[in-house]
């Protein structure tokens, strides 16, 4: 069963009280009125409020976020603190702050965007190291977001066994949901032409192109490194998706030379076909509506992982 689907299942039943399978014929009831417009979780989530059941301001472990929740309450360790950013927009300079608190189930990061949370960063008044109590934010694929109407503060409470790993779970890419960090065997079926942009050698960030010089927010006029970025689709059997590699995965897919085309195409004919292991993230792609797999690591098939897959199988 899906992951995020059976968590919210779980707790629909037990604020209910209701059995698990008396809730999914709610659910599968909602979808066929619905004609199928809507997924398993947003149907579950339209059951869990016509049952008065509200998960709203409910104080929640990481592990148990999901997807589109609003006015969430978690407390985490700051394991991992990013510098503040400003840049600009309509002419006016804004800041950002990023941030990765763990408890003792998982890891998430965190976005500032109001100038008075990040003041606390830039007061010392939390930094890497301090538990934090967050409340009213909003979860966007991989991320807790804290806007005015969010808090942030020092807590008191005491986590002695943050999980500072990511998790990473072995799904097929039918399970595949935004938020979760995954690994997959699939075949390569299709591979699209590279794109090449540019980023400030100091932040990695995209640089604005004034005529032919280039900026960035924070470090001024640079001289940019090019990166390069690769589409590729991948295909276990149950499903199909559209995959990211950026510059520093492509060489470990088998590309040696992205502006050679005679070489480019050779070495990416021969990759057709090819089964790996991959993992990476899984984030939602709102121009296209649909799951997008950010590749970070690829791993070789070795004639004893092949052997042990025909064992698995008989």
């Amino acid at each position: 069963m899906d992951e995020n689907y059976n968590k919210i299942l779980e707790r629909i039943s037990k604020a209910s009280g209701l059995k698990k399978e008396e809730i999914e014929r709610k659910i599968e009831a909602k979808i066929a009125k619905l004609s199928g417009l809507i997924s398993k979780e947003g149907a579950a989530q339209v059951v869990s409020a016509e049952l008065g059941i509200n998960f709203d301001n409910e104080k929640l472990k990481i592990n148990e976020l999901l997807p589109g929740m609003r006015k969430t309450n978690v407390i985490g360790k700051i394991i991992e603190l990013f510098p503040v950013r400003t840049f600009e927009r309509q002419g006016k300079q804004n800041k950002v702050a990023n941030f990765i608190i763990a408890d003792d189930t998982a890891n998430i990061k965190v976005v500032l965007w109001d100038t008075n949370h990040i003041e606390l960063i830039e007061n010392q008044k939390i930094s890497k190291g301090s538990v934090i109590e967050i409340f009213g934010g909003s979860v966007r694929e991989n991320e807790i977001h804290l806007g005015s109407f969010s808090e942030l503060k020092p807590s008191k409470e005491i986590i002695e066994n943050p999980k500072t790993e990511k998790t990473i779970s072995e799904k097929t890419i039918s399970n595949f949901q935004p938020m979760q960090n995954v690994s997959t065997r699939a075949f390569i079926v299709q591979i699209f032409e590279p794109r090449f942009f540019k980023v400030c050698p100091e932040c990695g960030k995209k640089p604005i192109q004034e005529q032919e010089t280039y900026k960035c927010n924070e470090h001024g006029t640079i001289t940019p490194n090019e990166r390069a970025l690769i589409n590729i689709v991948l295909d276990d059997g149950t499903e199909t998706i559209r995959s990211v590699l950026f510059h520093e995965t492509i060489k470990d897919l088998g590309l040696t030379d992205l502006k050679n085309q005679e070489i480019l195409a050779q070495e990416k004919q021969n990759l057709l076909g090819d089964e790996m292991i991959f993992s990476g993230n899984i984030r939602k792609n709102n121009y296209f509506n649909n799951n997008e797999f950010i590749i970070n690591s690829i791993k070789k098939i070795t004639p004893q992982e092949l052997l042990k897959k025909l064992e698995n199988k008989d």
